[in-house]
Protein backbone atom coordinates (compact mmCIF):
# COMPACT_ATOMS: atom_id res chain seq x y z
CA UNK A 1 0.00 0.00 0.00
CA UNK A 2 1.71 3.35 -1.01
CA UNK A 3 0.51 6.84 -0.81
CA UNK A 4 -1.99 6.32 2.03
CA UNK A 5 -2.77 9.67 3.55
CA UNK A 6 -1.45 11.00 6.80
CA UNK A 7 -3.30 9.98 9.75
CA UNK A 8 -3.61 12.51 12.77
CA UNK A 9 -3.30 10.61 15.84
CA UNK A 10 -5.26 12.75 18.66
CA UNK A 11 -3.29 11.80 21.55
CA UNK A 12 0.25 12.18 23.10
CA UNK A 13 0.70 8.56 23.73
CA UNK A 14 4.09 6.79 22.89
CA UNK A 15 2.22 3.54 23.46
CA UNK A 16 -0.70 4.65 20.32
CA UNK A 17 2.63 5.93 18.33
CA UNK A 18 4.25 2.85 18.59
CA UNK A 19 1.66 0.63 17.62
CA UNK A 20 1.01 2.30 14.19
CA UNK A 21 4.51 2.65 13.31
CA UNK A 22 4.55 -0.99 14.09
CA UNK A 23 1.61 -1.14 11.37
CA UNK A 24 3.66 1.36 9.15
CA UNK A 25 1.40 3.39 9.01
CA UNK A 26 2.16 7.66 8.36
CA UNK A 27 0.98 9.48 11.06
CA UNK A 28 1.37 12.68 12.80
CA UNK A 29 0.53 12.68 16.11
CA UNK A 30 -1.25 15.83 17.39
CA UNK A 31 -2.51 15.66 21.15
CA UNK A 32 -5.89 16.86 21.68
CA UNK A 33 -7.05 19.20 24.93
CA UNK A 34 -10.16 18.52 26.28
CA UNK A 35 -11.69 18.50 29.69
CA UNK A 36 -11.58 14.62 30.70
CA UNK A 37 -13.41 15.53 34.46
CA UNK A 38 -16.45 17.14 33.01
CA UNK A 39 -17.56 13.13 31.41
CA UNK A 40 -16.78 11.50 34.66
CA UNK A 41 -20.45 11.34 35.27
CA UNK A 42 -20.84 8.64 32.57
CA UNK A 43 -20.46 4.59 32.49
CA UNK A 44 -16.98 3.90 31.82
CA UNK A 45 -17.81 2.05 28.43
CA UNK A 46 -19.48 5.41 27.20
CA UNK A 47 -16.98 7.73 29.08
CA UNK A 48 -14.15 5.82 26.60
CA UNK A 49 -16.11 6.54 23.28
CA UNK A 50 -17.58 10.15 24.26
CA UNK A 51 -13.71 11.00 25.24
CA UNK A 52 -12.48 9.76 21.65
CA UNK A 53 -14.81 11.13 19.71
CA UNK A 54 -14.22 14.62 21.43
CA UNK A 55 -10.47 14.31 21.19
CA UNK A 56 -10.76 13.43 17.21
CA UNK A 57 -13.06 16.44 16.71
CA UNK A 58 -10.88 19.17 18.56
CA UNK A 59 -8.10 17.99 16.08
CA UNK A 60 -10.31 17.37 12.64
CA UNK A 61 -9.60 19.86 9.56
CA UNK A 62 -11.74 19.31 6.57
CA UNK A 63 -9.64 16.84 4.23
CA UNK A 64 -8.08 14.46 6.82
CA UNK A 65 -7.87 11.62 8.57
CA UNK A 66 -8.18 11.89 12.29
CA UNK A 67 -7.71 8.90 15.16
CA UNK A 68 -8.20 8.99 18.51
CA UNK A 69 -9.04 6.75 21.54
CA UNK A 70 -9.17 6.68 24.82
CA UNK A 71 -8.73 3.77 28.00
CA UNK A 72 -11.06 3.46 31.22
CA UNK A 73 -10.45 1.33 33.33
CA UNK A 74 -12.99 0.33 35.95
CA UNK A 75 -13.63 -1.98 39.41
CA UNK A 76 -16.90 -2.78 39.85
CA UNK A 77 -18.17 0.16 38.21
CA UNK A 78 -15.77 2.45 39.84
CA UNK A 79 -13.49 4.47 36.90
CA UNK A 80 -10.19 4.51 37.85
CA UNK A 81 -8.23 7.26 35.99
CA UNK A 82 -4.40 8.36 35.89
CA UNK A 83 -3.28 8.33 39.72
CA UNK A 84 -2.32 12.09 40.57
CA UNK A 85 0.35 11.07 42.80
CA UNK A 86 2.20 7.68 44.20
CA UNK A 87 0.29 7.41 47.06
CA UNK A 88 -3.17 7.26 44.99
CA UNK A 89 -1.63 4.84 42.50
CA UNK A 90 -0.21 2.63 45.56
CA UNK A 91 -4.26 2.92 46.32
CA UNK A 92 -5.47 1.76 42.64
CA UNK A 93 -2.94 -1.15 42.86
CA UNK A 94 -4.25 -2.19 46.60
CA UNK A 95 -7.54 -2.35 45.10
CA UNK A 96 -6.93 -4.25 42.02
CA UNK A 97 -5.02 -7.03 43.76
CA UNK A 98 -6.36 -10.03 43.29
CA UNK A 99 -9.35 -8.93 41.90
CA UNK A 100 -10.48 -8.86 38.22
CA UNK A 101 -11.82 -5.48 35.85
CA UNK A 102 -12.70 -4.03 32.85
CA UNK A 103 -10.83 -2.21 30.42
CA UNK A 104 -12.71 -0.15 27.92
CA UNK A 105 -10.98 1.69 24.97
CA UNK A 106 -12.67 3.50 22.90
CA UNK A 107 -11.94 5.20 19.29
CA UNK A 108 -13.24 7.63 16.69
CA UNK A 109 -12.13 7.55 13.04
CA UNK A 110 -13.27 10.61 11.35
CA UNK A 111 -13.29 11.19 7.66
CA UNK A 112 -11.79 13.58 5.38
CA UNK A 113 -15.61 14.93 5.31
CA UNK A 114 -16.34 15.01 8.93
CA UNK A 115 -18.05 11.72 9.15
CA UNK A 116 -17.55 10.07 12.69
CA UNK A 117 -16.94 6.19 13.39
CA UNK A 118 -16.95 5.22 16.79
CA UNK A 119 -16.18 2.22 19.16
CA UNK A 120 -15.43 0.72 22.23
CA UNK A 121 -13.49 -2.41 22.77
CA UNK A 122 -13.31 -4.14 26.33
CA UNK A 123 -10.93 -6.26 27.78
CA UNK A 124 -11.27 -8.24 31.50
CA UNK A 125 -7.70 -8.19 33.83
CA UNK A 126 -7.24 -10.03 36.32
CA UNK A 127 -4.30 -9.22 38.28
CA UNK A 128 -2.83 -11.53 41.14
CA UNK A 129 -2.66 -10.96 44.62
CA UNK A 130 0.71 -8.53 45.25
CA UNK A 131 3.00 -8.51 48.46
CA UNK A 132 3.61 -5.13 50.04
CA UNK A 133 6.79 -4.77 48.59
CA UNK A 134 5.81 -5.31 44.57
CA UNK A 135 3.37 -2.60 44.98
CA UNK A 136 5.85 -0.51 46.89
CA UNK A 137 8.22 -1.19 44.08
CA UNK A 138 5.57 -0.53 40.89
CA UNK A 139 5.06 2.59 42.98
CA UNK A 140 8.65 3.73 42.94
CA UNK A 141 8.97 2.87 39.51
CA UNK A 142 6.39 5.99 38.55
CA UNK A 143 5.36 3.82 35.35
CA UNK A 144 1.71 3.89 36.35
CA UNK A 145 1.21 7.58 36.79
CA UNK A 146 0.25 8.55 33.15
CA UNK A 147 -1.71 5.76 32.68
CA UNK A 148 -5.74 4.52 33.73
CA UNK A 149 -5.97 2.08 36.61
CA UNK A 150 -2.32 3.18 37.37
CA UNK A 151 -0.48 0.53 35.53
CA UNK A 152 1.00 -0.46 32.14
CA UNK A 153 0.61 -3.89 30.77
CA UNK A 154 3.08 -3.61 28.34
CA UNK A 155 5.91 -2.26 30.53
CA UNK A 156 6.76 -3.46 33.89
CA UNK A 157 3.32 -4.11 35.05
CA UNK A 158 3.14 -6.95 32.94
CA UNK A 159 4.52 -8.81 36.32
CA UNK A 160 1.43 -7.80 38.32
CA UNK A 161 -1.02 -9.75 35.66
CA UNK A 162 -2.70 -13.20 36.37
CA UNK A 163 -4.70 -13.33 33.01
CA UNK A 164 -6.15 -11.43 30.49
CA UNK A 165 -8.93 -12.04 28.35
CA UNK A 166 -9.77 -10.24 25.42
CA UNK A 167 -7.42 -8.35 23.05
CA UNK A 168 -4.15 -7.33 25.07
CA UNK A 169 -4.10 -3.98 22.78
CA UNK A 170 -7.29 -2.90 23.85
CA UNK A 171 -4.99 -3.04 27.38
CA UNK A 172 -2.43 -1.36 26.24
CA UNK A 173 -4.44 1.64 24.73
CA UNK A 174 -6.07 0.77 21.38
CA UNK A 175 -7.95 -2.10 19.83
CA UNK A 176 -5.30 -2.80 16.77
CA UNK A 177 -7.40 -4.92 14.74
CA UNK A 178 -10.34 -3.09 14.99
CA UNK A 179 -8.90 0.09 14.07
CA UNK A 180 -7.23 -2.01 11.59
CA UNK A 181 -10.86 -3.20 9.76
CA UNK A 182 -12.59 -0.09 10.08
CA UNK A 183 -9.99 2.03 8.53
CA UNK A 184 -10.54 -0.18 5.92
CA UNK A 185 -14.16 -0.55 5.71
CA UNK A 186 -14.30 3.12 5.54
CA UNK A 187 -12.18 3.40 2.96
CA UNK A 188 -8.93 4.73 4.07
CA UNK A 189 -6.94 1.97 2.34
CA UNK A 190 -8.39 3.01 -0.93
CA UNK A 191 -9.58 -0.42 -1.26
CA UNK A 192 -13.52 -1.20 -2.27
CA UNK A 193 -14.53 -3.33 0.85
CA UNK A 194 -15.41 -6.85 0.44
CA UNK A 195 -19.40 -7.91 -0.09
CA UNK A 196 -19.81 -10.75 0.25
CA UNK A 197 -22.08 -12.76 -2.42
CA UNK A 198 -25.78 -13.04 -1.44
CA UNK A 199 -25.19 -16.92 -2.13
CA UNK A 200 -22.22 -17.28 -0.18
CA UNK A 201 -24.64 -16.21 3.27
Amino acid sequence: MKNLPTLILASGSPRRAELLRRLALPFEARPADINEESLRHLEPSQMAQELAVQKAQAVWQPGQWVLAADTVVALEGQTLGKPHNPQENRRFLEQLSGRRHTVYTGFAILKPDGAVHREVALAQVTFRPLQAWELEWYVQSGEGLDKAGGYGAQGLGMVLLERIEGDFYTVMGLPVSRVWQRLYELGYFGLEPHRPDPKEL
